[in-house]
């Protein structure tokens, strides 16, 4: 089969769970049929901007054709439709307004889809939240090929659009990756679902702790060292462990690196790892350190970050005041209102 797999990101180096994904799928697939992954020159999907050349690559025998980014996203603009998209009076013709300043804007894309679609024998679509899947699934000429659509869905507020609803009545069919998320998406598809089927993501047998080459215990951590993924915290926090212990436990950064990695003795950053050596990390590794920080921040700069962040004092409830990182939305809130109880997730669920 000639199939082509329509992803917003794409590269070995991208870290990313839907990213990710496509490539998984589509280096297997290639081993039996012709894959062809079409995707665009950026690498961040914050600013959409171009890193990549555009053209044609290859990745462990996957042909790579990458369409430039026509503008990188306006975080002013993206965050004032936000605000009012996700009021629930909000407008389909908003909700696709939405899902145009999300982007990525990849006219190029588009185009290639609407010329050359009718040319493969299926055509997958990662993250339904993506101007790419939004508008791609359309680009494909009617009834040309079969349009399959990979959502990733989780339940958060571009869900219940109803310009979504209406995206999920245009594939051929539907791959999920839990039986939740199956569930979530046939909730929100106002005609019954089309074909699906449930894949996971799948494992691979552990490598062998030998190929980690880092004698003794150690931390790991595994993925993009970034402040948006908590790692100056990390950093901090180990470097004033190690000052107050004699124990000498490295920590092992594994991942690349978009921010300055202070000079230890006992941090070791080894970059972009292949597969086998990551899963030899995991295997050897004594702990294996997860961050759960909030995203969107970036300290170096602030001005186009999501986010702007204070320190500010933060009473506990017994009482007691902390120092803590504040995090405010950085855009124009439009008619957004204020959540009293500060809970989101209860303040969606009472909507």
């Amino acid at each position: 089969m000639k199939i082509a797999c329509v992803v917003h990101r794409f590269g070995a180096a991208i870290a990313g769970g839907s990213e990710g994904h496509c490539r998984a799928v589509a280096r297997r697939l290639a081993a039996t049929h012709d894959v062809t992954v079409l995707t665009t020159c950026a690498a961040d999907h914050v600013s959409w901007r171009n890193e990549f050349p555009p053209g044609e690559t290859t990745d462990g025998g996957v042909r790579v054709r990458r369409f430039a980014v026509a503008r990188q996203r306006a975080l002013d603009r993206y965050g004032e439709i936000t605000e009012r998209v996700f009021d629930a009076s909000a407008g389909e013709e908003l909700e696709e307004a939405w899902f145009r300043e999300n982007g990525p804007d990849a006219p190029g894309l588009l185009d290639f889809l609407r010329q050359h679609g009718a040319e493969f024998d299926c055509i997958l679509f990662w993250a339904f939240r993506y101007a790419s899947s939004y508008f791609g699934v359309d680009a494909v000429p009617a009834d040309a090929t079969r349009v399959v659509l990979v959502p990733t869905a989780e339940n958060d507020p571009v869900i219940r659009f109803a310009a979504t609803a209406r995206l999920f009545t245009r594939p051929s069919g539907f791959v999920f990756l839990t039986p939740e998320e199956a569930s979530l998406v046939a909730a929100h598809c106002p005609a019954p679902l089309a074909p699906s089927c449930i894949i996971g993501t799948g494992l691979e047998p552990a490598g062998s702790p030998g190929r980690a080459e880092i004698p003794g215990p150690f931390l790991l951590y595994l993925g993009r060292v970034d402040p948006n993924k908590g790692c100056e915290t990390l950093l901090r926090h180990y470097a004033r462990w190690s000052e107050r212990t004699d124990l000498r436990v490295p920590l092992v950064l594994a991942g690349p690196a978009n921010m300055p990695i202070p000079a230890h003795p006992s941090i070791k950053h080894l970059g972009y790892v292949d597969d086998a050596r990551r899963d030899a990390l995991l295997a050897a590794a004594s702990v294996l350190v997860v961050l759960d920080e909030i995203e969107g921040y970036r300290p170096n700069e602030p001005e186009r970050s999501l986010y702007t962040r204070v320190l500010a004092d933060v009473t506990l409830e017994d009482g007691r005041v902390e120092k803590a990182w504040t995090y405010f939305y950085n855009a124009p809130l439009g008619r957004a209102q204020r959540i009293e109880s500060g809970d989101y997730l209860e303040h969606l669920n009472a909507r």
